[in-house]
Formats: structure tokens, sequence, C-alpha cells
């Protein structure tokens, strides 16, 4: 399975990129021990290195945010998910258990400070694309009660049938990771201002993580 960028959006966004990365035979679980005690360990990490009043700022989530407000997007309501995950720490908030796959790439997330979409490859058809969303297209995604017809100033990404995602924030409710899932697509989600070596390195801990905690 291929990734493409759009010409026309390469054009918009002349420095976006995405990393790629496929895991076949995977195990997910409801919960792991271990993945919690990771959990707790990144939880207190988080508590030390950040304060609240300047998470918005910090070099990587400002990219992210820059990113939302040109393609429309209003960053203090809906949040860069690693913004999102690491204000509910700095709050006290707990952050949710899905199941290993997607907790594990949630910590990514929070350690790396970069968005991350994680899909089930065997919900998917033919290569994927990056593009701007066409006027009217339709999508539901993860915690979406209905459809939302797009505006056509979204960026999504879709394979030869349908959107997966829109792009960098919200992932689809049809491909999205259970406990049935048993291969996977990882992307991780750059925005112009993130260098290509930040990208691998949050690519290659999302792979260590779920290979860690998805064992079969």
């Amino acid at each position: 399975m291929n990734l493409i960028i759009d010409p026309a959006l390469k054009r918009s966004f002349p420095a976006i990129e995405v990393k790629k990365a496929e895991i076949k035979g995977i195990k997910v679980k409801k919960k792991s021990d271990s993945l919690e005690k990771l959990k707790m360990k990144i939880i207190d990490e988080v508590k030390k290195e950040y304060a609240l009043e300047d998470l918005k700022d910090t070099p990587l989530i400002r990219s992210y945010r820059d990113f939302y407000w040109r393609i429309g997007i209003d960053p203090t309501k809906i949040r860069p998910s690693s913004e999102a995950l690491i204000r509910r720490i700095l709050q006290g908030k707990d952050i949710p258990n899905i199941n290993t796959c997607v907790d594990a790439y949630n910590l990514v997330s929070i350690k790396a400070n970069v968005s991350i979409g994680v899909f089930d490859m065997d919900k998917m058809l033919g290569d994927l694309i990056l593009r701007s969303a066409d006027e009217g297209e339709k999508f539901i995604g993860i915690g979406m009660d209905e459809l939302k017809q797009l505006k056509g100033n979204e960026i999504v990404v879709a394979d030869d049938e349908k959107i997966i995602a829109i792009y960098p924030y919200r992932d689809s409710d049809e491909t999205k990771v259970t406990l049935k899932t048993k291969n996977i697509v990882i992307l991780i989600c750059g925005v112009p201002g993130i260098r290509t070596n930040i990208l691998k390195e949050a690519m290659d801990l999302t792979i260590e993580y779920i290979t860690c905690f998805c064992k079969t």
C-alpha cells in the first residue's frame, strides 16, 4: 500500500511530509499491565516538563496550531492530538484507555509532540492519497454520531473508495483499530515546520511500542 501526496496539495504546502509504515500480525488487547506502568512513567515526565499556560507555545505543538489555522481549524477548539493529551495530564485527568495499540501510539504522541494515525489495513482498499477534500464528500470520524459533509477546505487521507482521516486530527470510525485488528497502517502526520528526523524518530518509537505491547 503506497501513500501519495497530491501534487496540487504539495504546491500549496511544499514542506508537508508524512511517514508511513505497516505492521502485520499484531494482537490487540484491551489492556496491558506493562503498558500501564509505562503510561504512569510518561505522565510523571509530562508533569515535570510542561506547564499548562506555556504548552501551546511548545515548538512542535505551535507548528500544528499554525497549520490548523491555515486550513480553517480553530486549534483553541479542536486541539492537536499531542496537545490535547498533554493538557489532560496537566489538568489531572486520565488518559483514556482504548486498547493496547491505540494507547501505545498515544504515548508516542505525548513523548514526540506529533500527530499519529493508525488504521486497520484490512478495512482499506488500494493505495492512500493525501489531498484536499471535495465539497460534499462525506466522512464519519471516531466519536461522531453522524456523517459529516465536508466543505472542501479540509485536507484528507483517502483510499480508493473512502476518506479514512481528516488530516491531521480525526481518523475514520470505519478503519479504527479494534480488538479484532490484525494488520495496521501507521501514518506520522507531519506539517510545515516539523523536520524529517522528528517524524522518523516518532515512527521508530511507534513501531517499537506497538510491536512490544501488541505481541501475538
